[in-house]
């Protein structure tokens, strides 16, 4: 059982420090951008049928001019394994046989990743996103994607050990440097 878990503080000046981190910007969309045959497997599997997402006709008459994505898929597009890239969730369980399959997909050595959190905590459990959307992408948009440590905050659970909430905001762009949209993923370490 680590100090933490016993009753000494998990949010320690080094957890503290790596609070407003930054990755670098990378091309989330590489190396294709936002193509058809893509955004058309990813509507069929969240199963929207709207037609702004696929229908050209359709999509020339709303606001939009054009056919754009949902809301979510520039979190999801930057996420894909590129062609013969090892598949980051299989490497995380082969490091960690109890992972969970969220720590470890973007480790400090690869690009656009974080600083690793400097504390014994290591079970990661999702404690829910949120997305603020500024606009839709359109087809043929290459999405950039930046990630920092927006925030980690302490809490006590009821059996008096110690967690940390860890909360980082991806800030995705365009090739213009217009902000798509924010993601802010918080996750619990135990």
């Amino acid at each position: 059982m680590s100090d933490a878990s016993q009753g000494a503080s998990a949010l320690t000046p080094e957890v503290k420090g790596i609070i407003g981190a930054t990755a670098e910007k990378i091309e989330a969309s590489f190396p294709w951008g936002i193509e058809r045959e893509g955004l058309r497997i990813f509507t069929q599997a969240i199963m929207d049928p709207d037609p702004r997402y696929w229908d050209d006709e359709f999509a020339a008459k709303t606001k939009f001019g054009g056919i754009i994505t949902p809301p979510i898929y520039c979190t999801y597009i930057g996420r894909r394994t590129r062609p013969g890239a090892d598949d980051p969730i299989t490497r995380a369980f082969e490091e960690n046989p109890y992972s969970d399959g969220i720590q470890g997909v973007r480790t400090p050595e690869t690009r656009g990743g974080l600083p690793n959190i400097p504390t014994p905590l290591v079970r990661t459990l999702n404690a829910g996103n949120e997305i603020e959307v500024r606009q839709y992408p359109k087809l043929g948009d290459r999405i950039f994607s930046q990630a920092k440590y927006a925030d980690i905050k302490e809490r006590v659970g009821k059996d008096g050990s110690r967690m940390l909430i860890v909360t980082t905001e991806t800030v995705y762009t365009n090739q213009n440097d217009e902000v798509l949209c924010i993601l802010r993923a918080s996750s619990i370490r135990r």
